[in-house]
Formats: C-alpha cells, structure tokens, sequence
C-alpha cells in the first residue's frame, strides 16, 4: 500500500504518475532504506521538511542507489499535490533545493505552455547546487538546472516527456516571447544614454543670464541718455549725463 498511487489522482500523459520514472529506478527507490524510513506516510506539508534537508539533486549513482531527490520526487508523483502547493514551493527562494525539486515535478507533470510560463523566470536564480551522479558530486547553478529541465530529453537519469516547441507556442498558445535580461539591460542602457544626451543639450543651451550679461552693471543708452529706471549704476551718485544741457549751449 505504501509504493500505491494516491486514489484521487489523475493521470498524467495519459500514464500513472509514478511510471514517469522508469521501472528499474522506481523498484530501487522502494527497496531504499531513505524511502522506508523517511518516506512513510509523508504529506504535502509535511515533505517541506525532507526537502529543506536535502544537500544534493540527482537520479542514482553507483549501483542504481536511488538520492534523497530522487525519492522525494516519487512520492511527490504519489501524492500528487495541488497546483497551488507546487508554486508555492517555487516561490520559496530561501528554499531552493525544495525549488529544484518543485521544478522537477512540475518540468514532469505540466504542459509545455505551463512548464515554460513557471520555469523560465526561474532562469534569473544563479544560486549554486550540489549535484551527484555516478562520477561524483559536482557544482551546477539553479539557472543551469533549469535550462536543462526545458532543453535536454533526460535530467537526474529520468527520461522527460516531449515538450513542444516554444516557436510553435507562441503561435498557438499565445505564449509571450521571452525576453533576454541582455535585452532589457540594452534597453535601460539606451534610455539612460538618450537622457545623459538630453541633459548635455539643455545645459549648454544659452541662458537668458548670459545673454543680460551682468544685469547689475548694465546702463540704459536710452536716448535721453538717462539710465533706465531701476537700471542705475552702482555709483548712482557719481553719474553724469552725457547728453548737451541748456547751459552749455548758452
């Protein structure tokens, strides 16, 4: 009754969700001491736990020994859990070993359209993992793990299902085109550009300051040859007019 699919659920694929990893590995995840200690009788909510601790992703090394991972991921396709819960194991950046196993199932069990909308903005995480696999432990990237789920045909020694091209989405789907983050840093870049360029043009267009000159100086050559009014010298006492007064004519 254990290694038995939850009564309630669906088929995926047309397929149990447990044949989705191939029979040989399956049968070694049953005979597991991690499965028949760890595994028993765990939920939805309860598996958090068993995620949190994880310290590798992986299939099987060495002679088909089953990881912790790839445990984990059966009884998740035994379960069959909510669409809800699965994001919100997603969402659990400071989780992400519980994240790369969300995306596991997820990358199993949901259509292409969906598979790409969840994983692709997973692309952005650059945290480091540990993986293991018969040559030994190695260090792969959160992104990396996630471009493998949607590029390679076979991902921790399982065999993923046929994804349908993104191309072919788009047009049918409607599924947005993604867009790079080298793309949206070009576009901040040449906005920024385009404003330093702006700021330089108003700043050396001329001022109505330089054009006045030094207002506080500046004489009106009015033709009575009076200053304007509040337009005096600063030595307003000192100022003569220039122009012929009556006396002088006389």
């Amino acid at each position: 009754m254990a290694n038995k699919t939850f009564k309630q659920a669906s088929s995926v694929h047309g397929r149990n969700p447990q044949h989705l990893i191939e029979n040989v590995i399956r049968q070694r995840v049953y005979e597991s001491a991690f499965w028949k200690e760890q595994c028993f009788a765990l939920t939805a909510e309860s598996i958090i736990d068993k995620a949190v601790e994880m310290q590798t992703i992986g299939g099987v090394y060495g002679n088909l020994r089953p990881l912790p991972f790839m445990c984990l991921l059966l009884k998740l396709l035994q379960l069959q859990p909510e669409r809800e819960i699965i994001f919100e194991y997603l969402q659990a950046e400071e989780f992400k070993y519980l994240r790369a196993l969300a995306a596991m199932y997820a990358r199993l069990c949901f259509k292409s359209y969906e598979v790409f909308d969840i994983l692709e903005p997973l692309l952005q995480d650059y945290r480091k993992l540990r993986l293991r696999n018969n040559s030994g432990y190695h260090i792969m990237h959160m992104d990396e793990f996630i471009d493998e789920l949607l590029t390679e045909e076979r991902v921790c020694d399982i065999i993923l299902p046929r994804l349908t091209r993104r191309d072919v989405l788009e047009e049918v789907e409607g599924l947005p085109k993604r867009k790079s983050p080298l793309d949206v840093g070009d576009e901040e870049e040449e906005r920024d550009g385009s404003d330093d360029d702006q700021e330089r043009y108003i700043s050396r267009s001329p001022s109505p300051a330089s054009n006045s000159g030094e207002s506080g100086r500046y004489v009106s050559r009015s033709p009575s040859g009076s200053p304007a009014p509040n337009e005096q010298d600063e030595d307003g006492d000192r100022f003569v007019s220039r122009s012929p007064s009556p006396a002088s004519d006389s």
